[in-house]
């Protein structure tokens, strides 16, 4: 195959010096975190849960923060920049006009985006002299990045694996321990809330929420330990933010720039590090570029929640988010797309839908492997089934472009590979995927309404 025209360049000095931070750029003033009394939360008010120097980050309103050069030079080391690609087969399949291309973030060690984060999280924590980490995991990307992270720092890590990903991954769970994390199913023993779901339900399911309270409960009080977050707020998005930076200089090289930009949406952590750099452009008046945010009907935050005030986690730990939210006690069906099981969205990621700047959608379980599938013979590369949302919209995109006669250049984040989620893979095969559809919130599990939509 002649690569020509079909991939960017992937050279280090593609890696960019500095991580985007949105929030100067917002259309409105990012509502604070909130106290459980309503004052807006102080940076000194995290302190026995997050390192000093990623509390300065979550409150920075700084356009540009610089990526530390040993972390930069680790970044090269660990596959970045990663390669974009374009999908010329697949475009040849749908009969489309469109180009499609794509950031292939599964070719980082642990098979996902998630090392951005976690290894900036880890060497922040380790240069604050802090010796242990805990964590929640869905699907055990996050998980399985933040134990290689330890590994790397020399930071010991507990891993609280949402229970149904346990059971339906146990490979993630191995590649966790190989790095040396301690993975615990939640719902668990560690904790006196873990305890007492357990006592309710023995089989309870566990949900991000639950396993996030049990991970901050964990680290508080632990002098020589800090908890370490996978999504939703901005020093972890942020973070991400290397993606996109990265796409819009190979973009550039190919003489390129995307119509619309999409991405799978649990928390925000990937869309926001595929779509950020090129909002960016949008809300300075440079773009009418679209950007599409894909989440599953089972865990439908973005469509069917409300905007509100909500808890991050199911115990009330954390203080509350202005964020569109199912409900922090919401327990989601158990998809394969684990890492997309959460009630809330990232507050940036639900200012920009407020505005109409981003269009959510959601997608049927059944139709995001249809898709996955569809992909993987035409590309080669077996998507996991959280990234496999933005393949579906991808699809859908050019079918729409082949339909109208337009051109257009569409880019997604493929986020990670599938290879170790293919029990999924099977239960589609064989003909045992379900789908769930939820309609909402329960009213009664949202403290912070504000009459949002």
């Amino acid at each position: 195959m002649d690569l020509a025209g079909l991939r960017a360049s992937q050279d280090a000095s593609l890696i960019p010096s500095y991580w985007y931070n949105i929030v100067p750029d917002l259309p409105e003033e990012l509502p604070p975190m909130l106290r459980p009394d309503g004052e807006p939360v102080k940076p000194s008010d995290l302190e026995p849960v997050f390192a000093r120097s990623l509390i300065e980050q979550e409150f920075s309103r700084s356009r540009f923060i610089e990526i530390p050069g040993e972390l930069r030079a680790l970044y090269a080391r660990l596959g970045r920049p990663t390669p974009l690609l374009r999908a010329k087969r697949l475009e040849e399949l749908l009969g489309t006009p469109a180009r499609i291309y794509y950031k292939f973030e599964g070719v980082l060690p642990t098979g996902s985006h998630k090392i951005n984060t976690a290894a900036a999280q880890a060497y922040y924590n380790r240069l604050e002299g802090v010796r242990r980490l805990t964590t929640e995991t869905g699907a055990g990307q996050w998980g399985s990045a933040l134990a290689l992270a330890g590994a790397l720092f020399d930071l010991k890590v507990r891993v609280y694996m949402v229970r149904v990903s346990y059971m339906q991954k146990p490979y993630r769970k191995i590649v966790m321990q190989v790095y040396g994390a301690e993975v615990v199913p939640s719902p668990s023993e560690y904790t006196e809330y873990g305890r007492r779901l357990l006592a309710e339900d023995p089989n309870h399911p566990g949900s991000l929420g639950i396993a996030i309270s049990e991970a901050i409960m964990d680290a508080v009080g632990r002098e020589d330990t800090r908890y370490s977050l996978g999504s939703v707020l901005n020093h972890v998005l942020l973070h991400q933010t290397i993606i996109g930076l990265e796409a819009k200089k190979q973009m550039e090289e190919l003489g390129v720039y995307p119509d619309v930009v999409i991405g799978a949406v649990g928390g925000g952590s990937n869309y926001a590090g595929i779509s950020y750099p090129f909002m960016a452009d949008r809300l300075a008046g440079r773009s009418d570029t679209r950007f599409v945010a894909v989440e599953p009907t089972a865990a439908p935050s973005m469509t069917r929640g409300l905007l509100a005030y909500d808890f991050g986690d199911s115990a009330e730990m954390t203080p509350l988010v202005y964020m569109y939210t199912l409900g922090h006690r919401f327990v989601p069906p158990p998809i394969h797309a684990g890492g997309l099981r959460y009630h809330g969205v990232a507050p940036t990621l639900a200012v920009l839908v407020k505005h109409g700047l981003v269009e959510p959608r959601a997608y049927r379980q059944s139709e995001v492997f249809d898709a996955a599938v569809y992909f993987a013979r035409a590309e080669g590369i077996i998507p996991a089934p959280e990234s496999a949302h933005a393949v579906k919209a991808a699809i859908d995109e050019a079918v729409d472009a082949r339909e109208k006669g337009e051109e257009r250049i569409i880019l997604f984040n493929l986020s990670g590979h599938g290879l170790l989620d293919l029990q999924g893979y099977s239960d589609y095969l064989e003909g045992r995927l379900t789908d769930a559809v939820v309609e909402g919130p329960r009213l009664e599990d949202i403290p912070g309404l504000d009459g949002g939509s």
